[in-house]
């Protein structure tokens, strides 16, 4: 396990709440970071403080819910994929083939684990997605590739608290990109051909469910045991209501959008939102989807729906936030 600190560097960059600029129907939209740098990720602890991450290493923080941001240095210059925070100071992120963790509450990061292809039974490993069970227990998912061709599934786990990873094997060998826990024992992972795999048991085992389709999901979320929803290429949206064992098709009428995130407030009111600046909205537990006008084209690779506000980042560093 690697032991070297990355001290935070602030640099100060504070973006004030005066750059953003009205977007229709309750989106307003600020720009951060260098042109051309994506913002893959987004997380809120409270309605004060969040975070944002994506390419080149880049990551910012806020106290103030969002009013202004502050660059941060993970120490890392890969292309942050996922961050996740179990309790107001204690967080992960993934980059590239590194995990890196923090607590105190993103001041400063450390490199907690870095795997290499001897780690994985060869071929380069990239991690997508983290989240946490319980307070010790939580999970990795990513893939394995030689030539910039996937060859295996990558699933991590730890059960003290992130000190350690190690390799678990589940049944499928495509590459998983996203996973979400609805309690300490039930879990679901998405990913490459329609695959969704679940566990019961607190991710000891791990088993196939069916979907009904071969498209790729990028994003998996469960407001309790029951109640989840799934989304992907060629416009894909997946419900259920039974934890996964059937799995219903709802139609988004965008059979060309690819929809990359999806979050909702509770059991009734949820968000999509995908590639060309698609932002979809649910009033109905998901049974129904309208589109809303975002104002932007830019690809929109994360969600956080709060008690109060939503965000969702992008491409070019578009920050979106919505007002409930």
């Amino acid at each position: 396990m690697a032991s070297c600190l990355f001290a935070v560097a602030l640099a100060f960059v504070v973006v004030p709440a005066g750059a953003q600029k009205p977007l229709g129907e309750g989106w307003t939209g600020t720009r951060h970071g260098a042109a051309g740098k994506d913002l893959n990720t987004v997380y809120f602890t409270d309605a004060k403080r969040g975070w944002m991450a994506g390419d080149g290493g880049l990551a910012y923080r806020t106290e103030d819910g969002g009013r202004t941001w502050v660059r941060q240095t993970v120490g890392t210059d890969a292309q942050i994929n996922d961050l996740y925070f179990r309790d107001k100071e204690d967080g992960y992120l993934v980059a590239g083939n590194a995990v890196y963790v923090t607590a105190d509450s993103g001041r400063s990061w450390r490199e907690a684990r870095r795997f290499s292809p001897s780690d994985v039974g060869g071929g380069a490993p990239e991690l997508y997605s983290v989240r946490f069970a319980s307070k010790k227990r939580g999970w990795i998912v990513g893939s394995i590739s030689r030539r910039d061709v996937v060859t295996d599934s990558l699933v991590l786990h730890t059960d003290d608290a992130g000190e350690t990873w190690r390799r678990q094997l589940v049944p499928s060998r495509d590459e998983l990109i996203h996973l979400d826990f609805a309690d300490d024992k039930r879990g679901w992972i998405v990913g490459d051909k329609g695959t969704i795999l679940a566990t019961t048991d607190g991710g000891l085992n791990w088993s196939r469910q069916r979907t009904g389709t071969n498209a790729t999901l990028y994003h998996v979320h469960f407001v309790d045991d029951e109640r989840g929803w799934a989304v992907g290429e060629r416009g894909t949206i997946l419900r259920t209501v039974d934890g996964g064992g059937t799995w219903a098709v709802v139609a988004s009428g965008l059979p060309r959008t690819t929809l990359l995130s999806v979050q909702f407030a509770g059991k009734e009111q949820g968000w999509i939102v995908g590639r060309g600046g698609v932002i979809l909205r649910s009033d109905d537990e998901g049974r129904t989807w309208v589109q809303q006008e975002s104002g932007t084209k830019q690809h929109l690779y994360a969600l956080f729906v709060g008690k109060k506000q939503n965000w969702a980042v992008g491409g070019d560093g578009m920050v979106l936030q919505y007002e409930r």
